[in-house]
């Protein structure tokens, strides 16, 4: 007993410390935010998730030779494993889901880009940036997908899937969920660019005259089904999503 009430305290502690370190991140100009700083926010704040998707079936196989040839029957899986070789490992894809739409991602993507630079960029140039990173979405919400992963075996079919995907078929089988289960569906893909941000979702800010997302709606969930084998599905916490004392997504 005295156990589980020291582990709940500590979690509680963890917590509360984790909150108070990304406050003063926030207050913080984003203009003078650290690599760490900038990475916490595209990987873990509360306008960026990450799916986990790992698949161990090929883990334990360890072939010796190929069975083709030696007249064995052999199976889709077999010509697939002899043609691509097997990975003798779990295989792990990561999906980034970011809001794209929100400042504080923008800002830390143009702060890394910043901070990789040898050299100062023109003036111009970084008033360019700066205003793309802060200037406030007042007509669409922007999901970002980027994937990373051990084994370009994995990752590649799942890149393939991305670029090769169109507004036809995702339509329907990709929305944004509020708590109270109102579905607000795609309007508007973008393939991965070179930019680096990834794939865009895009969806209308105001359907119906009136903002789709409010302070109300307690959670928000991403769902995009991009075939019968890739299943993205994240949720966000509305009250955790405010920055320099406004909501922002």
């Amino acid at each position: 007993m005295k156990r589980n009430i020291f582990g709940i305290a500590m979690a509680f502690i963890l917590l509360s410390m984790l909150a108070t370190t990304m406050a003063q991140k926030y207050d913080k100009k984003w203009t003078e935010w650290s690599k760490k700083d900038a990475l916490d926010v595209l990987e873990k704040s509360p306008w960026a998730q990450t799916q986990n998707d790992t698949d161990a079936s090929e883990q334990m196989y360890s072939p010796t030779s190929d069975p083709r040839l030696q007249g064995n029957r052999t199976t889709s899986n077999d010509d697939t494993r002899a043609g691509q070789g097997a990975t003798n490992q779990a295989t792990n894809v990561k999906y980034h889901v970011r809001f794209f739409s929100a400042r504080p991602i923008r800002e830390a993507h143009i702060r890394l880009m910043e901070l990789g630079q040898s050299a100062k960029p023109p003036a111009d140039a970084i008033t360019r940036m700066h205003n793309f990173a802060e200037v406030k979405s007042e007509g669409s919400i922007i999901v970002t997908v980027t994937i990373e992963g051990n084994d370009p075996r994995a990752t590649n079919p799942v890149m393939q899937a991305l670029n090769s995907s169109v507004i036809g078929t995702l339509k329907n089988n990709c929305y944004l969920q509020r708590a109270d289960g109102k579905q607000l569906f795609l309007e508007e893909y973008i393939p991965p660019g070179k930019d680096g941000f990834g794939a865009r979702f895009i969806f209308l800010r105001m359907p119906d005259e009136k903002p789709f997302i409010d302070a109300n709606s307690k959670e928000i969930r991403f769902f995009a089904q991009v075939n019968s084998n890739i299943k993205i599905d994240r949720r966000f916490k509305i009250a955790d999503m405010m920055y320099q004392g406004e909501l922002e997504y």
